[in-house]
């Protein structure tokens, strides 16, 4: 079993993320969630937008980060379109990483440093999400996936961005079940 640090979305810890960290803790898997927000979530994204523009989007990395500094090293560190960024940092930054959960969000690894060798990834999107696809993230998951070995792109059908998220409006049923499937065939791999 795996060790899990899932970072949440824009849109705070919300229930639908505790409900997708719960489904990969009842196949035995430790999963820990930080709050980067503190307990706050929004009812949209243009809401965690003002938050995050309220609070600097450095502060909501920071604590992030920081959350994870107690837990195993040796994680899979995942997130939620923002929550891929410390997700992606940590496993760029932090020696021990065991793999990459990326859900609506990519970055260019340039970003943080290097892709570490041997660290496989999961990068799941809808192929119409404006977020992913309009503002480019589906360019260096691309790149990545085509570079990297171990590195998997899945695109669902839709353009809804937080998608996997039960307690929101964007929630796809059907296509979080795909998400999970496949999330824990990576996780069972490791």
């Amino acid at each position: 079993m795996a060790t899990v640090i899932l970072f949440h979305h824009i849109q705070g810890l919300t229930p639908g993320v505790k409900a997708f960290a719960e489904a990969l803790r009842g196949d035995g898997h430790v999963v820990h969630t930080p709050d980067s927000f503190e307990g706050r979530t929004f009812a949209s994204i243009e809401e965690g937008q003002a938050y995050l523009g309220e609070i600097g989007f450095g502060t909501a990395a920071t604590r992030a980060v920081a959350a994870a500094e107690d837990l195993p090293a040796d994680a899979v560190y995942g997130g939620f379109s923002l929550g891929v960024m410390p997700a992606m940092r940590l496993i760029e930054t932090r020696p021990g990483a065991r793999g990459g959960l990326l859900y609506h969000g990519f970055v260019d690894p340039a970003e943080f440093g290097a892709w570490p060798a041997g660290v496989p990834a999961q990068i799941h999107a809808m192929d119409a999400d404006p977020f992913f696809v309009d503002e480019g993230d589906i360019v260096p998951a691309r790149a990545f996936v085509e570079a990297t070995e171990g590195a998997e792109l899945f695109l669902y059908p839709g353009a809804e961005h937080l998608f996997t998220d039960g307690s929101l409006a964007a929630y796809d049923a059907a296509a979080t079940a795909l998400v999970l499937e496949r999330s824990r065939e990576f996780l069972a791999r490791l």
